[in-house]
């Protein structure tokens, strides 16, 4: 792949989303449409992006029983995203349903913590150990499952790389180093986050909230 950058288009807005990505559209390696995106504008709105000719990253972290993620993964064949992804906590028994639903040309990725989650949050769930060690548990867990990858934060993606160096992993909340961390409590730079063997970055605020989106996406990629 040769430009490892998703533009995270976190808005309802399909023609803000729209501008946004022909805007970068030569400086991003494809899209990410999330849930509010989705909420807001179904397969319909997916399609549409599609059409700019990028890959879709289709980030709609599914977590349910497993029988009913699959058949969501079985609605969304026709959409042939090139990511999907899964909360890893789902279970081994999810995670291979929603891998063996989803389109061939389909990475499925599991959701491991999410990068707004800390301590704290993990001790107030009833979760034992560290952000380090939940990440690790769910990693193999994925791994074993058959799922092509995880979502993890670049604080955990080179222990999560070791345990699975076959694995595709993307990793969410990274800033530039004069950037505004905002709700991200686990972040790192975009360099650091390649070398500790992300395979993908995805990036929002700091494109979609620039000036001039197209200059903070080169810039960004100036620095991988």
């Amino acid at each position: 792949m040769s430009n490892r950058i998703y533009v995270a288009l976190d808005t309802p807005d399909i023609d803000r989303a729209k501008a946004i990505a022909e805007r970068v559209r030569h400086h991003v390696g494809g899209i990410k449409l999330g849930l509010e995106f989705f909420a807001a504008n179904g397969r319909t709105g997916v399609r549409e992006m599609a059409d700019l000719g990028l890959p879709i990253f289709l980030d709609l972290k599914l977590h349910d029983i497993p029988n009913t993620v699959a058949k969501a993964v079985q609605a969304l064949r026709a959409l042939e995203p090139a990511i999907l992804t899964v909360h890893a906590s789902g279970g081994r028994a999810m995670l291979e349903d929603a891998k063996a639903a989803a389109p061939a040309g389909t990475k499925v990725v599991a959701v491991t913590m999410l990068t707004s989650l800390d301590q704290r949050d993990l001790d107030a769930t009833g979760v034992t150990g560290t952000p380090h060690d939940q990440v690790l548990r769910l990693t193999e867990l994925a791994m074993r499952a058959g799922v092509d990858g995880i979502v993890c934060s670049g604080a955990e993606v080179k222990a999560a790389h070791r345990l699975w160096p076959k694995g595709f992993f993307v990793v969410p909340g990274v800033r530039p180093t004069d950037s505004v961390v905002g709700d991200q409590k686990r972040v790192v730079t975009p360099r650091m986050a390649l070398d500790n063997g992300a395979s993908i970055l995805v990036v929002g605020r700091p494109i979609t909230q620039a000036e001039d989106p197209d200059a903070a996406a080169r810039a960004i990629g100036a620095t991988l």
